[in-house]
């Protein structure tokens, strides 16, 4: 009778270990799988950190070389000039704005629902800035050829307009293809925060 208990306990004791050492395991792999994830999340910030830099530095050396560029090389108004140095500053000093949250190393190391609103907040004023960015871009460069058009001969000036046209729809391609990367990224992280949340 006394054997027969002893094992019981014995046998009882071996699965609170066992169960303890599950415990243990499912743990270390919870905190690993959190760490992966929090990885990743970082990883697609920083790509999106890095076109918001690379953004930010073609911003400032446009200004510079725009005055190069169209007043001393091409003989364009100050105003051609001026007026897109403002464009550049404006979208300066947005992309700094919708980053601002995305520059904390801290942002996912805490509350993954605040940081959810932030990267959502975000990804929502990066697709608006369409709305301004894709206007702008047209009036400016229709000012600037108007510009041109009272500086040049007719068919030098046709020429000169299809050229620029193609350059702004191939530069407004790959700045659409740059803001399309963004948005996955936005979404991709968003989604995998959504995904940890429900868990």
């Amino acid at each position: 009778m006394n054997t027969t208990k002893m094992n019981e306990n014995f046998e009882l004791e071996d699965m609170r270990q066992q169960m303890a050492t599950l415990k243990k395991k499912l743990e270390k792999q919870e905190i690993i799988n959190d760490r992966n994830i929090r990885q990743s999340l970082k990883y697609s910030t920083s790509n999106i950190n890095r076109r918001y830099l690379f953004t930010c530095i073609l911003c400032l050396a446009m200004i510079p070389y725009g005055y190069w560029a169209f007043v001393k090389l091409n003989g364009s108004s100050l105003g051609v000039w001026i007026t897109m140095s403002i464009l550049m500053l404006i979208t300066l000093v947005y992309t700094v704005y919708i980053g601002r949250h995305l520059h904390n190393s801290n942002l996912y190391d805490r509350d993954l629902v605040d940081a959810r609103m932030k990267v959502a907040q975000a990804k929502k004023l990066d697709r608006e800035w369409l709305k301004f960015g894709i206007p702008a871009a047209i009036l400016w460069l229709g000012y600037f050829l108007y510009d041109e058009y009272l500086q040049m001969a007719g068919n030098h000036f046709l020429i000169f307009m299809m050229m620029m046209i193609v350059s702004g729809i191939i530069g407004g391609l790959i700045g659409y293809k740059i803001h399309c990367r963004n948005q996955n990224n936005y979404q991709e992280i968003i989604d995998q925060i959504e995904d940890v949340t429900k868990e």
